[in-house]
This record gives structure tokens, sequence and C-alpha cells, in this order.
């Protein structure tokens, strides 16, 4: 791999010119399809082989034009003081409402009167208008919000307090200006890193050109594909993280390969072929844990992974053939002047060991100490995860200064904690001899688990299917609200052994327990599919058992530590207000297993880029303790630059108005910082100081089975070793040209 890499680096060097054009056209081909595309909505939500999604698909299928994925809206109402909503006067104002709804849009599918649905409080205090629409939230126009958000007005004025609930109100998420000051913490640590105005703008440029390209692309294929509003976002914040660390261990190659006084096409042609190889490697961990989401079976988040593991792809490959035709076009202007004095001083016997040196011989006299305090850190931080609660956001979680969360507790203090939560109970009774006397029965067996209210069963037009809304005693997030479900599912079992009518339970409350089951079953086959994939790939890197078993082990940790990080901040509200949380509530169910999937590849790139450079220093004879030095030597600089660019990126996108994002924007930053400063430059070389020799054994059956790639690039040394030693000396052979290419 490493003498194609090699060759391939030459060629995009020499021809340039024709590479940017290409990767330029690209660019502007996709900009074009996504501002033609029209505009993303949100994604369709399923989870195939879940009750409360068949429940969901029958009521399609039975209940045709039925909008049952339309948005909707709850307008609450609250009389002041001692009055009620009854009264005549405000009985006229909410009346007047409800037909004003009704022709405020052609999107409108039906307005419930409250007077008529019996949708007021027993004490007569709340009421509220149920608005239900023919399209989903994200296609409702900006004239039927307007008409929602301007029901109210009248009412407020006459003494009435007016709030409005339901995902009627969602809007398109943004993330906010954090997300720019991200991108400039990363220009600022790269212009540190390399001391030159050029290098450190490299990255970015080329980082921008590949999301712009990913991101694009998504935008233009978000309506044919049904992907998500949110699925650009992630594949942004994933592909600029990725695609600035992969230019950046590129062009520092390259840098080092000048230093050393190659030109600059055989500097470019290394560089690719060495660090461009450990690049490859790495970006195809990221792909393989963002791909291998699509074991959960959930198509939303099949389609996430997917979208971002291919902007992941595009970064990879403007690594390989963009970034050394940019080198190409910056010259020698890539070499500062400090550059080039610090490259001089670093070559001087009298200079002083970096900081890298320093920290990994100190490593080496503390292995266990260092190793203890790492893993007890971590440890300590993991705590929280063991009070991890997953679910589904919904108007209870926004900030109590929104509109939705007090339409929320409005109808909470009315109607009950549980009206906030109605289940959805479906009796297919097409099977059933006497339907309606099933569906009876089924009612009255709910009403024999005391829930708050049960309303009769309601049929189609066929006759063939009913539906019965179920109110719980208590909030939709609660134990007892899924201990019920759980219990209407079990009397269903007994109802369709005695009548052949089948019982489904649906509705939002039903949707979050299926769904949170769901990722907790498919977790553990998602780590298995993904640690075992990347375990043979780090194996045929780093030719080991020990080293990627230990690079896995170290791993988990990191992910334990940081879910308990995001249970303390998001759930309990530890420094909420710092990262902008304004009210705490269970973590999202997708967010665990997402974040496994992203933190596992990006630990992944550390261990690469790191450990490599250890591998090849004992292969070529220094002793385990020397090559852990000569590793932090070279390595510890980059890695730490490309670490803290990455924390600057995600952490931009805390400031997002989705909540999904602002989380896993939190939880890839802190797991980032908790995998790269502890995992990796502290427990590794502790671990790796106390295996000693151990850490390269590799059984001589499986050094055989296993295929040689290359990574180290010690055919490519022996290929440059054989033309330098036939050139002559006046061709260019030098004892610089001879030397082991270092990965």
């Amino acid at each position: 791999m490493a003498t194609f890499l090699y060759k391939l680096g030459r060629l995009t060097f020499r021809r340039r010119g024709f590479v940017a054009l290409i990767w330029v056209a690209l660019l502007a081909v996709a900009g074009i399809g996504a501002a033609t595309a029209s505009t993303a909505t949100s994604s369709s939500f399923s989870i195939p082989g879940t009750e409360a999604q068949r429940a969901f698909d029958l009521l399609e299928e039975r209940n045709p034009g039925g909008s049952a994925d339309g948005a909707t809206a709850r307008v609450v109402f609250n009389a002041p003081g001692d009055e009620k909503v009854t009264d005549a006067g405000n009985k006229g104002e909410i009346t007047g409402m409800v037909k004003e709804l009704q022709s405020g849009s052609d999107q409108v599918a039906g307005v419930a009167d409250p007077f008529r649905s019996k949708a007021v409080s027993q004490d007569g205090s709340t009421a509220y208008i149920s608005v239900t629409y023919k399209v989903s939230s994200m296609e409702l126009t900006d004239k039927t919000r307007d008409a929602l958000e301007g029901v109210g007005k009248d009412a407020q004025d006459s003494g009435m307090k007016v709030e409005i609930g339901g995902d009627a109100l969602q809007v398109m998420p943004h993330t906010g200006t954090a997300e720019i000051i991200g991108v400039v913490i990363a220009a600022v640590v790269l212009v540190i890193t390399f001391g030159s105005l050029i290098a450190a703008g490299l990255p970015l440029v080329t980082a921008l050109v590949g999301v712009g390209i990913g991101v694009s692309t998504i935008t233009a294929l978000a309506t044919v594909m049904d992907l998500g509003s949110t699925t650009s976002i992630l594949a942004m914040m994933i592909g600029l993280a990725v695609g600035i660390d992969y230019a950046l261990f590129i062009v520092s190659r390259y840098r080092a390969e000048l230093a050393e006084g190659r030109e600059r096409e055989e500097a470019a042609g290394r560089a690719v072929g060495t660090a461009g190889s450990a690049v490859v490697f790495a970006g195809l961990t990221v792909v393989i844990a963002l791909a291998g989401l699509a074991v959960v079976n959930i198509p939303m988040l099949t389609k996430m992974g997917l979208a971002a593991a291919g902007t992941v792809a595009i970064a990879v490959l403007i690594a390989l053939t963009l970034v050394p035709a940019a080198l190409g076009f910056a010259g020698k202007r890539i070499m500062g002047r400090k550059a080039r004095k610090a490259a001089e001083a670093e070559k001087s016997p009298e200079a002083k060991p970096n900081m890298g040196t320093r920290w990994a011989r100190f490593v080496l006299r503390k292995p266990v100490w260092v190793m203890l305090v790492g893993v007890l850190g971590l440890g300590i931080v993991a705590v929280p995860a063991a009070s991890l609660e997953m679910g589904l956001p919904d108007d209870g979680a926004q900030p109590k200064s929104t509109t939705q969360r007090q339409a929320y507790d409005m109808l909470s203090d009315g109607f009950g904690p549980g009206f906030n939560g109605p289940l959805l109970t479906v009796v297919d009774t097409k099977n059933s001899s006497d339907g309606k006397a099933a569906a009876n029965r089924v009612a009255e067996e709910i009403e024999a688990l005391g829930v708050s209210a049960v309303v009769p069963p309601v049929f189609n037009k066929a006759g063939d299917t009913a539906t019965i809304t179920v109110i719980p005693k208590d909030r939709p997030s609660s134990h007892a609200t899924e201990e019920v479900v759980h219990d209407i599912r079990d009397a269903g079992k007994d109802v369709k052994a005695d009548t052949g009518a089948e019982v489904l339970v649906t509705g939002a409350t039903a949707m979050n327990i299926d769904f949170s089951q769901k990722m907790n079953d498919a977790l553990l086959p998602y780590l298995a599919l993904v640690v075992g994939l990347a375990f043979l790939l780090l194996m045929l890197v780093f030719r080991s058992v020990l080293v990627p078993l230990k690079a896995a082990l170290g791993f988990l940790l990191s992910v334990v530590a940081a879910l308990g990080a995001v249970v303390a901040v998001f759930q309990w509200g530890w420094l909420g207000s710092l990262f902008g949380v304004e009210q705490t509530g269970p973590i999202m169910s997708m967010m665990p297993i997402f974040m496994v999937g992203v933190v596992f590849g990006l630990a992944m790139d550390y261990e690469v880029f790191l450990v490599t450079r250890m591998r090849e220093a004992y292969v070529h004879g220094e002793s385990p303790g020397q090559a852990i030095v000569t590793g932090f030597k070279h390595g510890a600089r980059v890695v730490t630059a490309a670490a803290v660019i990455m924390m600057a990126v995600f952490s931009g996108f805390i400031g997002s108005s989705e909540q999904m994002i602002k989380m896993i924007g939190f939880s890839l930053a802190i797991a980032v910082l908790f995998d790269a400063f502890v995992v990796r430059m502290a427990i590794v070389p502790a671990v790796l100081a106390l295996l000693g020799k151990k850490a390269w054994w590799l059984p001589r059956w499986l050094d055989r089975a296993l295929p040689n790639v290359d990574v180290e690039g010690e055919k490519l040394q022996q290929q440059l070793t054989e033309e330098s030693g036939s050139a002559g000396p006046g061709d260019g052979g030098s004892e610089g040209e001879r030397e082991l290419v270092r990965v």
C-alpha cells in the first residue's frame, strides 16, 4: 500500500492543477445539486419489528388519509383567577379561534372544538383545541405556522393564558455561532502547531472542500433518499473534524521530509506513502464504525451513519490527492522561518527534548502510577453512567421559557401528568367473530389496570379496526407508565387467544419504550461487529494481538466515562447552564449507540497515528521503552493538535438549537478529551511499558496468515534504497534517502 500511495502522492503533486480542477468541479456539481434540490424535511421515523410500529402501519392501512404521520398542535387555554373557560366570554373567544384555525390554512386536516370533544378540565380552568395537519411539521408553510402562533393573541388580550404545544412548531435546527468559533480555534491551533499561515490554512481549506462536497451531496439527495434535517449537520460535524486531522498528518509529515533535505515532489510522495497509509486505515475504522450502525435496523440511524461515513471517505480521498496537490501550490512557503529554525535546532545534539519525549520518559519511570491514575480517574467520571435513563424527547424536555413547555405543564396541571403521553391501543378485529365485543373487553381490562381514563373504542369505516385512547396516571417517561404499556400488551395476549382479535399498543410513549428497548438489544451486537472488524484491521497494522486488544479496552473506558459526563450534565444538570442545558431529562435513546460508533472510529485514529511510530521503531531495532519515546517524540505534538482541533469542532455544535445535536457535540468533545489525553497519551504508553516485548507478540501461524499491507513502508523503503544505491554518487542518493521511512 505504501508504494502505491507514494506513487499517488508524486503523481498528484506533479499534476496538481488537474487534480485541483477535478475537486473544484466536484464541489461545483454538488453545490448546484444542493441549490436546486427541495428543502430537506425531517426524516420519516420508523422502528421496524416493533409492536408500536406494526400498530402505526395497521392504522395507515385500515384508515387511509387519516394523516397519522401529520403534524399536530394543541392550543391550550387557562382562564384567569376564579374564571372558567366555560364562562360565556371565554367560551366565545375559544369558539372563535376554532373557526379561525379551520380557515387559517389549507394544510389543516381537522380542528377539534374543546366543548364538543370534552377537552375541558374538570375544574373548568383549562381547555385545549386539537389541530391536525395533512403534512409533517417540516413541510408546514410559514403561513400555516403564523396562523397557529397568532391565533391566541386576541384571547390573551382578554386575560386568558394561551400556549401552544405539539410538533407543528418544530423548526429546522441551527448550530449557532459557536460552530464558527470552533473552526477559528482549530485555525489558531494549526498556526501554533505549524508556525506558518500557509501550512495552517491548507488543512482548513482542503477539509472545507471535502465537507462542502459531502454536505452538498447529502442536501441534494435529502428528499430522494429521505435524509433527515439533522443528517447534514452530523456529517458536517464529523467530516470537518476528520478532514482537518487527516490533512494535518499529511502536511506534518511533508514538512518533516522537507526538513530532511528532500526535494518537494519526493517529500510529497513519502508523506502520502507513509502518513497516508495511516490515514487510510484510520479512515477505514471510522467508516466501519459509522456504517455498522445499520445493524441496529433503524432506517433513520442507518442513513445518518452512511451519510457521515461517505463524508469521512471523501475526507480520506482529499487527504491522499488534494492535499499533496495543494502542497505543490504552496511551494517552500509551507515552511515558515520559525519552523525552519526549529527543525535545525532539533537536529543539534544539544537540543532540548521536546514535550512528547519528556512525557514519555516520565511514563516509563512511573508506568503503574500513571495507569492507575488514568483508569481510576475515568472510572470516577463514569459512575453517573450507571444512572443512565434513555428516552425520546417531548415538549416536557423543552426549556421552561418556551410556549411548548408551558402548554405541556398547563395540560399536566389541568388533566393530570399522564395526559401528555396518551397510549393508543389498536384492536384488529378482522379475525374476530364479534369485533365490538372484543374491543369492549379490551377497554374493560385496561380500565381494571387503574389508568386515569379510557376513551371508548372507535371503529374505522370498515369496522375491522378499533382504537382506544388510554390516559395513564403518571408522566410519559415514568416507570409506572412503562409498566402500563407492558400490562396492556400482556392482557392483549389473552384477548387474542379467546377472541382472535389482536391488540397492539402505540403512541409516542409506546414508541419511546420500544425504541429504547431496540437500542439496548442492538448495542452488544453492534459493539461485537465494530470492535471485531476493527480488531482485525488493527492486527494488520500493528502485527500484534495485545496492542489491538489494549486499544479496544481503552476505547470502552473512554466511552463509559463520556457517557457518565453526559448523564451528569444533561440528566442531572451539573454545570448544565455552562453548556446551555436549560432543561434536564432522559438521554436520547439513539445518542449512546451513535456516540459509540463515532468515538470508536476517532479513538482508533489516535491509536494508529501514535502507535505506528512506536511499532516502526521497535521493528527496526529499538528497545520497547525507547520505541515508546520515539513514538511520542514524533507523534505527540501532532496528535495533541489533532485532538484539540476535534474538540473545538465538536464543541461548536453544543450551541445547536436541536437537543440531539447539542448532546452529541458535547459527548464527542468530552470523549475525545478522555480518549486522546488520558487513554492514548497516558494509559497506552503505561501499558506498553509494562508489557515490554510481549506487547508486539504475534503467533507465527497468524503472522503467516495475515497479509502484509506494508503500512510501515518497508517495501517502499527497500525500493527507494535500491534506486538510491543504483543512482550513483551524483544522482541525488544520500544517507537521508536511505534511512527508514517512518510511519
